[in-house]
């Protein structure tokens, strides 16, 4: 299969002109190159937007030094919709020691020399310096998205206000956003108000009184326990069935948070998936060079939205949200059918999965009838609450639809799993593990414990290291049956809020003694916006307890925490890591 610009949205004025457009009603601008795929998210509102009937046109990494690219399309009619891009930039900039990123997966040729620091900020300031008085600006994206009240910013060390009040732009979308994407845009198009559509975010002069009232920017400031209470009602309202909506005072301002908009049901969830995507980098930025996460999603399939396993230094379950939205298995058959029509299409499906592998095809009938549970979560620590019912099934069937497929040589599953729900599912996850080993894994599983003491765990959100073990019995005793010599590999965190060194060392005595591995490679903490361990980090107390609890700040102290685990003991230089 082979695409040209007109299988794009259009990125240059030949582009539209090719299509008898003297404008574009919208413009999305990113912090990504143009990558027309289904896993990069302006991509998806792009397409959405064209099968609405809207000219839509692309900008991808605008140079900041110059009005060439933010001018290149003219002006839109409509609005200008802003993202970061698929990570935040500051996570895509900086590593949790804080020194600058060189590559990057989302940039022609892979140098990170495109994506500004605060993405969304500079973006705004640039399409306001070039057009005065311009159509509104529209954030959206998970930059966005973690940002839309007072937050811990870990690179500047500080709270920071609301994000629609730095970037001066007027409204945001926040979540996954779909469907207040259609509205919101067919409300700029009839001019209607759009202060009452769920989803979205606008500041105000006037606070709305029948909303939670949110500590102020200033309270924040002044008392770290009225943070922790703001991010207690912050988090507790991200549900489209359960929420109320939040407002927040910011100086004599009012930040307003509408309650979320609704979820996808699976026809909308399919119908997205059939969009044209060209599932390529757009020419006029791929003679700039390839992009590297291509390699990954180009041939990867989605087969759900949403996690409800609430680790606490992760954002998936605020931006996506705590219920799983899933598509059909036909429509997801349909989808690795598809992959057939291209030329460097080899047989391998890099991924079938989600924010969590083994979430897809189930959920709690309580949560989906009256929305996600204040102040308690669907699995915590050890304990998974007794509505949910794990049930691999229908997982399993899906799994082997898509292996039957024509052409399909391997379907692996890269997204990651928690393996507490395989043991759980007394009917089904054996089989689900079984179906992994025999067909799904390529030489190794990953699985994420990130730790084995339990205090730290507890405030990680993470199962105790006793599941571990029970999983690992089960998946060694698989691979033995079935012939196979595969291993498990383990993220793991150093430095979470909690963890000292000490900690570090009875982590690295388990992966040796209990786990028989030396571990390669652990992940320096870094407390990102929207989750609770961000929290925990700034006011270094539980946010549960409200007591004190210890917080490793100093950048080489972290780095020592890591070396610790990753360290080479002599005698484990035979164990698989």
């Amino acid at each position: 299969m082979k695409f040209t610009e007109k299988d794009f949205l259009p990125t240059t004025r030949e582009e539209m002109y090719e299509r008898g457009w003297d404008y574009c009603d919208v413009i999305l601008v990113s912090g990504d190159s143009y990558i027309d795929s289904p896993f990069i998210g302006v991509a998806m509102v792009g397409r959405m937007l064209e099968r609405m009937g809207y000219k839509v046109g692309m900008i991808g990494q605008p140079d900041i030094d110059s009005p060439d690219d933010i001018m290149r399309l003219g002006e839109p009619r409509l609005y200008w919709g802003v993202s970061g891009g698929s990570v935040d930039s500051m996570v895509s900039n900086y590593t949790a020691t804080k020194k600058f990123r060189n590559s990057d997966d989302y940039t022609p040729g892979g140098v990170n020399t495109k994506r500004p620091d605060r993405a969304l900020l500079v973006y705004c300031n640039l399409i306001r310096r070039y057009f005065k008085n311009t159509v509104p600006l529209v954030l959206g994206g998970i930059e966005a998205s973690l940002r839309r009240v007072t937050h811990y910013d870990y690179w500047q060390n500080r709270l920071k206000k609301p994000i629609l009040f730095d970037s001066k732009a007027d409204v945001m979308i926040y979540g996954m956003g779909e469907i207040a994407l259609e509205e919101l845009t067919r409300a700029i198009d009839e001019k209607r108000d759009y202060s009452d559509i769920r989803g979205v975010c606008y500041i105000s002069k006037e606070p709305v009184h029948e909303y939670i009232q949110l500590p102020s920017h200033q309270e924040c400031l002044d008392d770290k326990e009225k943070y922790i209470d703001l991010f207690d009602d912050f988090y507790d309202n991200n549900d489209p069935i359960s929420a109320n909506g939040l407002c927040q005072k910011v100086d004599s301002r009012y930040l307003i948070q509408n309650p979320p908009c609704d979820y996808l049901n699976e026809d909308e969830m399919d119908a997205n998936s059939k969009l044209p995507f060209t599932r390529e980098q757009h020419p006029y930025y791929e003679k700039m060079g390839k992009v590297k996460c291509l390699e990954t999603i180009k041939f990867s399939i989605m087969t759900h939205h949403g996690c409800w396993g609430e680790c606490n230094f992760c954002a998936i379950g605020v931006h996506q949200g705590r219920t799983i939205r899933t598509r059909s298995e036909d429509n997801i058959v349909d989808e690795a059918k598809e992959f057939n029509k291209y030329k460097d299409y080899k047989g391998v499906i890099s991924d079938v999965g989600g924010p969590t592998a083994n979430m897809y095809g189930y959920e709690c009938g309580k949560k989906l009838k009256k929305g996600t549970c204040d102040h308690m979560k669907c699995v915590d620590a050890d304990r998974l609450c007794k509505t949910m019912h794990v049930d691999h099934s229908r997982n399993i069937k899906l799994l082997r639809r898509v292996r039957e497929v024509e052409g399909v040589r391997h379907a692996f599953v890269a997204s990651g799993i928690r393996y507490d729900l395989i043991n759980a599912d007394k009917n089904h996850g054996y089989s689900y593990l079984k179906e992994m080993v025999d067909h799904h894994i390529s030489g190794q599983m990953k699985v994420a414990p990130e730790h084995t003491q339990q205090h730290v765990l507890e405030l990680m959100g993470k199962p105790g290291k006793g599941e571990l073990v029970k999983f690992k019995h089960m998946y060694d005793r698989l691979n033995k049956e079935s012939g196979k010599n595969q291993f498990l590999t383990y993220y793991l965190i150093a430095a979470h809020p909690g963890c000292k060194e000490s900690d570090m060392k009875e982590l690295k005595r388990f992966t040796t003694d209990e786990l028989k591995m030396n571990p390669e490679q652990a992940q320096v903490f870094i407390p990102t916006p929207g989750t609770y361990s961000a929290v925990m980090y700034y006011t270094e107390m539980d946010p549960k307890t409200r007591k004190k609890i210890f917080v490793e700040k100093d950048t080489k102290r972290k780095e020592k925490q890591k070396q610790i685990v990753v360290k080479k003991d002599k005698f484990c230089s035979g164990f698989a890591s």
